[in-house]
């Protein structure tokens, strides 16, 4: 807006400068010609008229030409940039990025410690059932001892020979009793509670032990025994026949 102001007061300037140019010429040539002029004064004021209407329509020529030559430029406004805003929009994604980078490798902590506990706890539980296998096997070992030490243990009581029986064999651990090793299950009828046996082996081993139980297949069969022993020592053959005494 400016500008058009600008070129149009130039534009004026140059008209009026035109024109007073021309009258002062016209005033000069006035002057020149004083002492012969000879025209009336309606003739003077008719050229006067012309020279003011040639004046005016040379300043239109020139605000024309002017025009022309010059034609007013548009201006166009182009947004700016704010530099402060891009800035701050700049710091705040970036922010954004460290807090989310942050909370991953937070997670990603967590589940590995998460991860360690879950191991650890295995490891933990494999112990403990290893500690409780070999307390088991030590106190199998244990009642075993004490089942070879009875039966390899002399006596000089008294005998009675009742025959050949049948013998089967059961772990009592297995079965979740806490009766031991040192008992038999016997038909009740044939030999009650607390009887103290002698068995003898077709191999001549000889076992000690006393009925404190019975079963289906001895309470079934007078003439066979259910003999308690840790699985690992049961004979492959399961089933045996063997001498039995009664001591005492």
């Amino acid at each position: 807006m400016k500008l058009i102001l600008s070129q149009r007061l130039h534009v004026m300037a140059a008209a009026a400068v035109t024109v007073l140019g021309s009258m002062f010429a016209i005033n000069t040539a006035t002057k020149s010609v004083e002492a012969i002029d000879t025209n009336t004064s309606a003739q003077h004021q008719a050229q006067s008229n012309d020279s003011e209407a040639t004046a005016k329509d040379t300043a239109k020529t020139v605000v024309k030409t002017n025009s022309v030559l010059h034609p007013a430029k548009k201006i166009v406004i182009k947004p700016g940039r704010n530099l402060i805003a891009e800035a701050n929009e700049r710091a705040a994604a970036k922010k954004a990025a460290e807090a989310k980078a942050a909370a991953l490798k937070a997670a990603q902590a967590a589940a590995a410690q998460k991860a360690a506990q879950e191991k650890a706890a295995q490891v933990a539980a494999a112990q403990k059932a290893a500690a409780a296998k070999q307390a088991a096997a030590q106190q199998q070992q244990a009642a075993a001892t004490q089942s070879a030490t009875t039966t390899t243990t002399s006596t000089t009581s008294t005998t009675t020979n009742k025959g050949t029986f049948k013998l089967s064999f059961y772990d009592p651990a297995v079965m979740g009793s806490n009766m031991g090793y040192s008992g038999v299950a016997a038909n009740l009828s044939t030999f009650p509670r607390g009887t103290k046996l002698k068995i003898t082996l077709s191999d001549g081993t000889v076992w000690y032990r006393t009925v404190n139980d019975t079963g289906s297949f001895a309470a079934g069969n007078p003439n066979q025994l259910d003999v308690a022993m840790p699985s690992s020592q049961i004979p492959s053959a399961g089933v045996l026949y063997a001498t039995v005494e009664v001591v005492g």
